[in-house]
């Protein structure tokens, strides 16, 4: 079996093409889908096994598509028909050159072509470090394409509506363009045989055959992108299209050595699912050996294997095959396995960092427990999904690629695992310190009969700089406070530094104890803890306090046409511009550097979705903390409160 997956930018035909490719010889069709995310079709085509993954458009169900990759024999990118719809293939061609897979063009919709074809290519070539050849001129009626001339062939083409094309003579008015195309078909493959290169340099015609073998040679070796053209909906340009992915995409001993160069590798998941009634179900790839239920796969047995209807027994999964294995709960996207272990997928394949944050409330407390269950059984199936706790609530942040995303995490843990949940902001995470320094003195007695409680300490608390953390030190004299009680004192100040007046955590602080008084039958721990914690509260008070907001080092990942839109963008978000620069190995992608307050991540992804159209993502990590003035911490509470 060979398998390959197909990308591209939302409403580009991708579905309906794979559905095109796989109903081509009218046999049956088997299929697993991943609501929202992806679908496994199983066909057959020209009496050979096949398999296509189909990721839906948008980066949302990109960030799943590295582990379906990483298991494929090669990519279809399907673009629609327009120039100026290039730039939303861009995040396709860069996951495809940086997995170094074998990549075919698919240029979707000609019956409505927006531009040129030639137009189109030039405009996606911006995206691509590999040469993107067309394979195919359009045969013109008018302004209408009605069929295809193959540049290798040479063979003309004529469109039928619903059915494979007819070969007819190649027209008169196409032959001068045909030929000039070819040419450069020709010398484009020439660059990576030498044989090419001398039949041209000597004027020769080198024959169909050799020209095939020639670019089948240069895809497997990722020297070129071959484009074709058609319209899945009318099923024009498919069986081409098929042929071509038969005679050229390589077979599974590829994907083999390219996962494990040790050749230890036995399968990779594919895709996963949590299915009602079965638990998660993993689409397998069988590697270097085939796998059966009772195996053991990274160091547990594997469950029962099915066919994709996930009810069909099967036997086993047999080399380069791929199935779907059942109550083998151990497997988890993003890794290899071997028989005794596992290993992650290489870098390429992990999802963009989750940006899309939202606290997750179950609708009743005695789901608080299962719900830590429930995420890690989301984890292990979802690989754009991580989750955390806000350290505030102590409530689950799930860390999603994106409303959608959440949406359908929210239902399947509704449908498929029995928890109601609700979503909430997650609080920016502001922090407070002292204005100024200051002195408190603080006595505590309390006497209610038999021993009391009695403490006395005169502290210092001074506001350090940005990143000092905290200190304590003491420069008691005389044994006003015994030694063993100190370090009671300096708990007490932290107990207070938890939550200041504003109610946020104090940092950047050192305190000292000055001076103090005991008594030798009512003093205790508990006593100078108390007093501690008081005196600190009673200086915070006093002294007035400064809030804090976090302040981020963003790297936004955008193609290059569209960065310069980024510099008023962050400065509305109270963001301050480092500058930009084109990325070292990505051609056609800028990186723009900023520092932006947390509190305004939310807003950034909300706004990128527009500045990007839906194709850029942004990394953020934390920096220093910065003085929000008053107003602007009115302003920000404001806003949260809105969003809540």
């Amino acid at each position: 079996m060979r398998i390959f997956t197909v990308l591209g930018p939302a409403h580009a035909g991708k579905s309906t093409l794979a559905q095109a490719l796989a109903t081509l010889d009218g046999g049956p069709v088997e299929r697993f889908a991943v609501d929202g995310v992806a679908q496994a079709l199983g066909f057959r085509f020209m009496d050979e096994p096949w398999m296509v993954v189909d990721f839906a458009g948008g980066a949302e169900s990109l960030a799943s598509a590295g582990p379906a990759l990483a298991g494929s024999d090669a990519a279809l990118i399907c673009v629609p028909a327009d120039p100026e719809a290039a730039v939303l293939a861009a995040p396709y061609f860069r996951l495809v050159e940086e997995a170094g897979l074998p990549a075919f063009v698919f240029v979707n919709g000609v019956d409505k072509a927006a531009g040129r074809i030639s137009e189109v290519v030039s405009a996606l070539q911006a995206y691509c470090a590999h040469a993107l050849v067309l394979r195919q001129v359009p045969i013109r009626d008018g302004d209408a394409i009605v069929g295809s001339v193959d540049l290798i062939s040479e063979r003309a083409w004529k469109y039928q509506e619903g059915r494979p094309s007819m070969l007819v003579e190649l027209p008169a008015s196409v032959a001068p363009r045909e030929q000039d195309a070819r040419a450069g078909l020709l010398e484009s493959l020439a660059d990576f045989d030498d044989h090419l290169l001398e039949q041209l340099i000597e004027d020769q015609a080198p024959p169909a055959t050799e020209v095939y073998d020639v670019a089948a040679r240069s895809l497997q070796h990722g020297d070129v992108h071959p484009v074709f053209i058609g319209s899945a909906l009318h099923r024009n340009g498919i069986q081409r299209m098929m042929k071509s992915l038969r005679h050229e995409a390589p077979g599974a001993e590829v994907a083999h050595g390219r996962l494990s160069p040790d050749g230890a590798a036995v399968a990779v998941p594919l895709l996963a699912d949590l299915v009602r009634h079965l638990g998660k179900v993993v689409l397998l790839r069988a590697l270097g050996g085939g796998v059966s239920g009772g195996d053991t796969l990274g160091a547990a047995t594997v469950g029962s294997v099915t066919a994709l209807d996930a009810r069909t027994g099967l036997s086993g999964i047999g080399d380069g095959a791929a199935a779907l294995a059942v109550k083998t709960d151990h497997l988890a996207m993003g890794r290899v396995y071997s028989g005794s272990g596992d290993a992650p997928l290489p870098d390429w394949a992990a999802a963009h960092p989750a940006n899309h944050r939202r606290i997750i409330v179950p609708a009743h407390d005695r789901d608080e427990a299962r719900l830590s269950a429930a995420v890690e059984r989301l984890s292990q199936v979802d690989p754009g999904f991580t989750a955390m706790q806000d350290e505030r609530t102590g409530h689950a942040v799930f860390c999603t690629q994106g409303p959608l995303h959440l949406r359908r995490l929210l239902a399947k843990l509704s449908d498929g695992l029995g928890i109601e949940a609700t979503d909430r902001p997650v609080p920016v995470a502001l922090c407070e310190t002292l204005s100024r320094p200051v002195e408190r003195h603080h006595r505590h007695r309390k006497q209610s009969g038999g021993a009391g409680q009695f403490a006395d300490v005169l502290i210092a608390l001074r506001p350090e700089p940005r990143g000092f953390g905290f200190a304590f030190h003491d420069e008691v004299k005389g044994g006003a406070v015994p030694r063993n009680y100190i370090p009671s004192v300096e708990a007490g100040i932290r107990d207070a530094l938890t939550e200041g007046p504003g109610g946020a955590p104090v940092i950047d602080v050192s305190a000292v104890l000055k001076d103090g008084k005991h008594h030798s039958v009512d003093s205790s721990d508990f006593a100078f803890r108390t007093a501690g914690r008081a005196a600190a509260r009673e200086a915070m008070e006093e002294a007035g306090m400064i809030t804090l907001q976090p302040i981020a080092v963003v790297q936004i990942h955008i193609p290059s046409v569209m960065a310069g839109s980024l510099v008023p963008l962050v400065t509305s978000l109270k963001g301050q511009v480092r500058g930009f620069a084109g990325h070292p190995t990505a051609t056609g992608w800028d990186v723009f550097d900023c520092l932006m307050p947390m509190a305004g991540l939310d807003d950034l992804y909300q706004s990128l979705g527009g500045a990007g159209r839906g194709t850029a993502w942004f990394t953020a990590t934390f920096d220093h903390f910065e003085e929000l003035r008053a107003d602007a911490a009115a302003a920000l509470g404001r806003s949260l409160a809105e969003k809540a």
